[in-house]
């Protein structure tokens, strides 16, 4: 009975040995932590762990707890280690596309994070190890890019260290790491317009690219963004005319007017807007007009207008639309009648008063659209 039970301990023990741990809070009390932020489409993750103050104040850079320059930290292979910048396991940063931190490229992925402590000064690794413990195996030759930031006093102190996104702009963000009373940030951008334009490229070639308004999405983006519009127009050409799925219509087809036109070629850009107006419904005629009045083109404003009365004659939208169109044209007095027309068919109170504003200033003699 002894031998077995002898044996039975023996195989549990073995057991155990080969089991894997239970779940547990970190050692040290130190908290695990993930922030993440965007830049554009370009997706940014840190996964950290904080190590507390816990009475240390003054105690903190230049010690053991974030020591300066490269130690050995006797354990591990390495024997000129940065801090961790963190805790316990490897301080992790990915980026799903390639950017720049401190003006400098740095590929997609996953890297290490280390800091070499300066007082004045820190210099930020990013390792292409990540998944080793701490800096303990750190290894200089698999550094993916080094930058040298300035250290930044906090006026209050900080108990638990953080990892946080300031400073953020439509292309950039600064990652900023606050401990006790001291701060390091080192700033990433993105080439956001570029990685759109890749995105874009790539997800058309798959199920979004089976639909005309997709292609019309992306020469739009071209467009505010007043970038590649020699894509743009391909794009919007494939609106308009890619088999079984491009369409014209006038939302195809004044897209590819307005590239036309911003790549100076007006002729084009009125021949196909000619084709789409036919086509346009009362409110999408109604905004055209608008456009072309705010480019002082105001015969052709007009003749837009009035399509749009014939197609619905008598509306609240198209009356105005009349009144805008003859006032444009110094004719005042023709133009009244249509946005009297109009006042009572106002939709709500902001655009009764609108009308009110342009009748009077009709009476006065003014331009409506001034």
């Amino acid at each position: 009975m002894k031998a077995r039970f002898i044996l039975f301990l023996l195989v549990l023990n073995a057991r155990l040995a080969s089991a894997q741990h239970l779940t547990a809070i970190p050692d040290g009390g130190n908290k695990k932590a993930f922030v993440s932020e965007q830049i554009g489409l370009t997706k940014i993750a840190i996964h950290y762990s904080r190590p507390g103050v816990k009475g240390r104040e003054g105690a903190i850079w230049g010690t053991p707890v974030a020591h300066y320059g490269l130690v050995d930290l006797g354990f591990g292979t390495s024997k000129a280690a940065p801090w961790r910048a963190g805790a316990n396991e490897n301080t992790v940063i990915s980026f799903s596309n390639d950017v720049k931190v401190e003006g400098k490229d740095l590929p997609a992925g996953t890297y290490g994070l280390h800091m070499l402590l300066g007082e004045a000064e820190t210099t930020v690794i990013f390792s292409k190890n990540a998944t080793s413990w701490g800096s303990f195996f750190y290894e200089p030759s698999e550094d993916a890019l080094r930058v040298t930031v300035k250290n930044q006093p906090l006026d209050k102190s900080v108990e638990w260290l953080k990892y946080e996104f300031i400073n953020q702009t439509d292309n950039a963000a600064t990652v900023a790491l606050s401990w006790e009373k001291r701060q390091i940030p080192f700033t990433i951008e993105a080439d956001v317009v570029k990685i759109q334009l890749a995105s874009f490229k790539n997800e058309l070639r798959n199920s979004q690219g089976f639909t005309w308004q997709s292609y019309v999405q992306a020469a739009t983006y071209c467009l505010q963004n007043k970038t590649d519009l020699d894509q743009a127009l391909v794009w919007a050409d494939q609106a308009v005319g890619l088999p079984f799925i491009g369409q014209k219509n006038f939302q195809t087809l004044s897209m590819k007017a307005m590239v036309l036109s911003a790549l100076n070629k007006q002729a084009d850009a009125d021949a196909v807007m000619k084709e789409a107006v036919p086509m346009g419904n009362l409110n999408e005629l109604h905004q055209y007009a608008r456009t072309l009045l705010q480019q002082k083109r105001m015969k052709d404003a007009y003749a837009v207008f009035k399509v749009n009365y014939d197609k619905n004659p008598n509306q609240f939208t198209t009356n105005v639309g009349m009144g805008r169109g003859l006032s444009a044209l110094g004719d005042f007095k023709k133009a009244l009648p249509y946005l009297k027309a109009a006042l009572p068919q106002a939709p709500n109170e902001l655009n009764k008063n609108g009308v009110t504003a342009m009748i009077k200033k009709l009476e006065e003699g003014k331009d409506a659209n001034q």
